[in-house]
C-alpha cells in the first residue's frame, strides 16, 4: 500500500469514538469538567446524566473514548460496576472516577480494578485540569502498562482445525463474553478467516507488517474490518507469487500496537511462520497448540512442545487434540506416547461438526458439542473459575441442600 492509499484509507467513513466521554449525576460536576476541557481546548467531548451504570450498556454499544469520566454516587458496589464497565472498555482507556465516599479502602479497591483517579465531591477545578491535562496530553507521562491478553493459535499441521477454533474462540469470547476481541490471520496468502465470516480481507495488514511504525489508533480504527460490535479481523489476502515472509520485529511492534486495545487479540499463526517468529511466541501469551490425531500431527507436537518449553509465570501452552477418535487416526493413549504430551483439552471427532465447519461460523455457532468442548478454553482465557462437576447425590438432591454459611466479613 502506498502513502497515498494509505491516506485514502485513513479518510474512510467509519465513525471514530469521543475523546471524552462524562457521566455525571449532577450539574455541579458537569460545570466543572466543561470549564476543565474548555480551558484544555479539549474537542470531542460528549456528557451524559447518570452514573456508571448508565456508562456500561452505552460503552458496550460504541468505541471507547481516551477518557472516560464516570460518577459512582448512589451505586451500591461502585468497584462491582467499575470491574464491569472494565470489561467492556479498551485497555488503554483513562477512567476518572466522581464520588461522595470519602474511603481509603474503596479508593485502593479502584485503583486495583485500574482506575486513573477518583475525585472526591465537591471538585477541586485545578485537580481536574492536571490529571485531565496528563490523560489527554501526555507527553511526559508514562505508558499505561494495561493491554490486552494476547492468544496464539498454532496448528502444527495445515488442517489440524486451528482457524476453526480459533474462530470459534474469538466469537464467543466477543459476543457471549462481550470482551472487545482482535482476530489477526498472519497466514497471509491462504488465510480463509475472512471467507469463514464471509468478508473481504483489506490490505492494511500488509501494510502494517511493512512499516509497523506507521500504526496508530486511527490506522487501526480505518484499517480493521469490524465483525460484529465487539469483534474485529485484520486479514489480508496476498498473491500466490509474493513472499509470504515477514519480519519478527515487525509482528512483535504490530501486537504491541494492537494489545492496548483489545481484551483480546487472537492470533491465527501457520506453522511455517511460527518456525521463524520463535521470538514472538517468547511474549507473556497463551499458546494453544492444535494437532490432529494423526501421526504426523502426533510427531509434530512433541516438536513444538521442545520449542515452547515449560510454562512460566506470563506465559502457558495448552495442547488440544482435535477431531479425536476419527477413522485412521490415534486414539488419546495413542496420541499422547507418540508426541510426549497428554493434551490438555480434546475434542472428538464428529461429521456434523466436520461438515459445518467447511460452511464458516453461521453454521459453527449452531454446534453445542463443539462450543461446548471450548468452554475450558474460554473459562481459562476469560478469568472464571472452571465449572465443578456435581456429584449424582447433588445433581438429585441439591435443591434440597440448605445454603452454604455467608461469608464473614
Amino acid at each position: 500500500m502506498t502513502d497515498v492509499s494509505l491516506v485514502a484509507l485513513r479518510s474512510g467513513t467509519q465513525k471514530s469514538a469521543p475523546t471524552v466521554r462524562v457521566f455525571l449525576k449532577d450539574r455541579a460536576s458537569e460545570d466543572a469538567f466543561r470549564q476543565c476541557f474548555a480551558t484544555l481546548g479539549v474537542e470531542g467531548v460528549q456528557f451524559a446524566a447518570g452514573t456508571v451504570s448508565t456508562a456500561v450498556p452505552v460503552l458496550t454499544k460504541e468505541k471507547s473514548p481516551q477518557l472516560l469520566v464516570v460518577d459512582i454516587s448512589g451505586v451500591d458496589d461502585p468497584v462491582a460496576s467499575l470491574c464491569e464497565l472494565a470489561d467492556v472498555c479498551d485497555p488503554d482507556v483513562s477512567v476518572v472516577v466522581v464520588g461522595e465516599h470519602n474511603d481509603v479502602v474503596l479508593y485502593r479497591d479502584m485503583k486495583n480494578a485500574g482506575i486513573t483517579e477518583y475525585f472526591l465531591k465537591p471538585l477541586v477545578w485545578d485537580q481536574l485540569i492536571h490529571t485531565c491535562k496528563r490523560i489527554l496530553f501526555p507527553e511526559n507521562a508514562a505508558p499505561s502498562q494495561r493491554t490486552g491478553k494476547l492468544v496464539f493459535m498454532l496448528g502444527v499441521r495445515g488442517g489440524a482445525g486451528a482457524t476453526t477454533i480459533a474462530i470459534n474462540t474469538a466469537w464467543h469470547l466477543a459476543e457471549a463474553r462481550r470482551r472487545r476481541t482482535l482476530l489477526l490471520d498472519l497466514d497471509l496468502q491462504g488465510g480463509d478467516i475472512p471467507l469463514q465470516l464471509d468478508t473481504k480481507p483489506a490490505d492494511a495488514l500488509r501494510e502494517a507488517l511493512e512499516h509497523p511504525e506507521r500504526v496508530d489508533k486511527l490506522f487501526l480504527e480505518r484499517g480493521i474490518k469490524p465483525i460484529t460490535k465487539r469483534l474485529d479481523l485484520l486479514a489480508c489476502l496476498r498473491p500466490l507469487q509474493s513472499s509470504p515472509d515477514f519480519t519478527e520485529e515487525a509482528a512483535r511492534l504490530l501486537l504491541e500496537k494492537l494489545l492496548p486495545h483489545y481484551r483480546f487479540v487472537i492470533v491465527d499463526l501457520p506453522h511455517y511462520a511460527a518456525a521463524w517468529t520463535k521470538a514472538v511466541l517468547r511474549l507473556p501469551s497463551t499458546c494453544i497448540v492444535v494437532s490432529n490425531a494423526s501421526l504426523a500431527a502426533a510427531r509434530d507436537t512433541g516438536r513444538w512442545s521442545e520449542i515452547l518449553g515449560a510454562n512460566t509465570s506470563d506465559r502457558s501452552t495448552v495442547y488440544v487434540l482435535n477431531r479425536a477418535a476419527a477413522r485412521g487416526g490415534l486414539d488419546t493413549g495413542e496420541f499422547a506416547r507418540a508426541s510426549g504430551k497428554q493434551p490438555d483439552l480434546v475434542i472428538p471427532y464428529d461429521s456434523e461438526l466436520a461438515e459445518a465447519s467447511l460452511r464458516g461460523i453461521a453454521a459453527m455457532r449452531n454446534c453445542s458439542p463443539f462450543n461446548s468442548c471450548l468452554k475450558p478454553i474460554l473459562s481459562q482465557l476469560a478469568g472464571e473459575p472452571p465449572e465443578k462437576k456435581l456429584s449424582i447425590f447433588q445433581r438429585l438432591f441439591g435443591s434440597l441442600l440448605p445454603p452454604a454459611f455467608p461469608r464473614r466479613r
